[in-house]
């Protein structure tokens, strides 16, 4: 089975699996840490953690992802499903969805 499709079941997983090949892309280019985080403007610290542990903030991995020409890639996640017919489609146009969720 290719990495990809794996199904990671915990954010824990999911952010160990994109530390890893965001150390992977630093590494083909044959970076340092140190020349990744000055490149993205972040702490090597920081950047350390994320590779280690998984964690970071969105600000860090968006920056990083940034200073190695891979930001487009974030474009696509978490968009809205698609409409599941005519019907759907007429529904979402005349009632836009709401500012907030409520209970």
């Amino acid at each position: 089975m290719e990495p990809a499709l794996l199904t990671l079941t915990t954010p824990r997983e999911m952010g160990l699996s994109l530390a890893r090949r965001l150390r992977e892309l630093r590494l083909l280019k044959i970076w340092t840490r140190e020349t990744l985080a000055a490149r993205a403007g972040v702490s090597a610290a920081s950047l350390k953690r994320f590779e280690t542990q998984g964690k970071a903030s969105l600000d860090l991995v968006l920056r990083v992802a940034h200073a190695l020409g891979r930001l487009n890639d974030f474009a696509e996640i978490l968009q809205l499903p698609p409409a599941a017919g005519i019907a759907e489609l007429e529904r979402r146009a005349a009632k836009p969805l709401p500012k907030r969720g409520r209970v």
